[in-house]
């Protein structure tokens, strides 16, 4: 994801700038004055051709920035690529406890020792995620599910293809940050058993949708394996942001053959306590050539968020070249957790579509706004918790076919 508080380094676009002052003063001279209804002095004036002129400079202004993006991307690339290959993020091997021998007057072990194991390593895995920003998680959800999932997700993109097709003013409600950038899109995702064939009736799956779909939850058994009793990431987002954290993120973040490497970024303006923990699980293998996420171990603290909105390109240059970079290649099922100041980038991917599910909670601790807009429904904005996700999975368990309903 690229945070919208963003801005790119300057390009060399003087004479863009200033053909587009020429267009719009050029634009200007076609004006004619419109009057009140039934008559009279005329107020304003309406300016024949505007829009189609100025939403040409726009493109043209946004193109330009899109290729000073990827300029600085390819350079950041460099830069981080100079010793040659990119390390891989491994998951971190967590030896088990043992019992501490003379455990003075109270006779009991440290408090890791009487966790069950379970709790003990969500307790690990929080301390790293603290330390280095980042932690990969392997086997999150098993192939099947990751597969089930995959193909859910891809049907439910071609349901948003068709109808922001047919109203482009739906957008909004289908497509989350990444969505103008080529070949790589947020698709929000709903928590709907019937996903957005809940909104639109049978008519969405003209030619979109594979019947088979509609009798599974795809959805649902993904996050009951990951966020339920005894889920794999339950404990670890307990850990990080109590159950009192709010869902912030449920998106797929998919990118096609062609898609740009993006600039290095952290996804919020910085603040001092961890704002949002985001998950990215691959429903796929995620190998190189398909531009895997790199994250920069340890920047998300305060200096190095400092040194990257400083907006001085040598210093940023000499991070960069210092920065212990991970390229986080995947196997399906497998996930990275990190936090949202760390420093990362998706690559460019030049092999096939790759397609990962991307949610995220948020540390009540932190109040206002984050200034980052995650890739949400609107309906699901501020309304559900790690609590409440919880119970609606344990009662998906017991035989609720559809426990998210109330949330729409």
């Amino acid at each position: 994801m690229v945070s919208s508080f963003f801005t790119p380094p300057p390009a060399a676009a003087t004479g863009l700038l200033a053909l587009c002052g020429l267009i719009c003063d050029f634009a200007s001279c076609f004006s004619v004055p419109t009057s009140p209804a039934g008559g009279g002095r005329a107020t304003t004036s309406t300016t024949i051709f505007a829009d189609p002129i100025s939403g040409y400079a726009r493109d043209l202004l946004y193109q330009d920035q899109q290729d000073a993006m990827l300029r600085r991307a390819l350079h950041e690339q460099h830069l981080l690529s100079r010793d040659g290959k990119i390390k891989e993020l491994l998951a971190p091997k967590f030896a088990p406890a043992k019992p501490k021998s003379g455990t003075g007057f109270g006779g009991s072990a440290s408090n890791k020792v009487n966790m069950d194991p379970s709790a003990r390593m969500a307790s690990e895995q929080a301390a790293m995620v603290r330390r280095d920003g980042v932690i990969r998680i392997n086997n999150v959800i098993s192939g099947v599910t990751a597969d089930n999932l995959r193909d859910y997700v891809l049907d439910q993109q071609r349901i948003a293809a068709i109808e922001t097709e047919r109203d482009a003013s739906t957008s909004r409600s289908y497509y989350g940050v990444e969505n103008r950038r080529k070949g790589r899109c947020d698709l929000q995702l709903s928590l709907l058993r019937e996903g957005f064939a809940s909104y639109l009736g049978d008519d969405c799956h003209d030619d979109a949708s594979d019947a088979a779909h509609r009798s599974t939850f795809a959805l649902g058994d993904a996050l009951r394996e990951m966020l339920g009793n005894d889920g794999t990431l339950q404990r670890l987002y307990e850990n990080l942001v109590t159950l009192d954290g709010e869902l912030y993120e449920l998106a797929a973040v998919i990118t096609d053959v062609g898609s740009n490497r993006q600039m290095v970024h952290p996804d919020l303006p910085y603040q001092e306590l961890a704002p949002l923990y985001v998950i990215f699980l691959a429903l796929q293998d995620v190998t190189e050539g398909m531009g895997p996420t790199s994250f920069l171990l340890g920047t998300h603290t305060r200096e190095a968020n400092a040194i990257f909105a400083s907006g001085d390109m040598a210093k940023k240059d000499e991070q960069l070249l210092r920065a212990d970079c991970r390229l986080s290649t995947l196997r399906k099922g497998d996930a990275v957790l990190f936090d949202a100041r760390t420093l990362h980038c998706g690559n460019a991917n030049d092999e096939r579509t790759r397609v990962l599910f991307n949610f995220s909670f948020r540390n009540p601790q932190v109040g206002g706004s984050l200034g980052y807009k995650g890739s949400i429904r609107p309906g699901y904005e501020g309304v559900l918790s790690l609590r409440g996700m919880v119970d609606a999975l344990a009662a998906y368990g017991s035989g609720d076919e559809n426990p998210f309903a109330k949330f729409k």
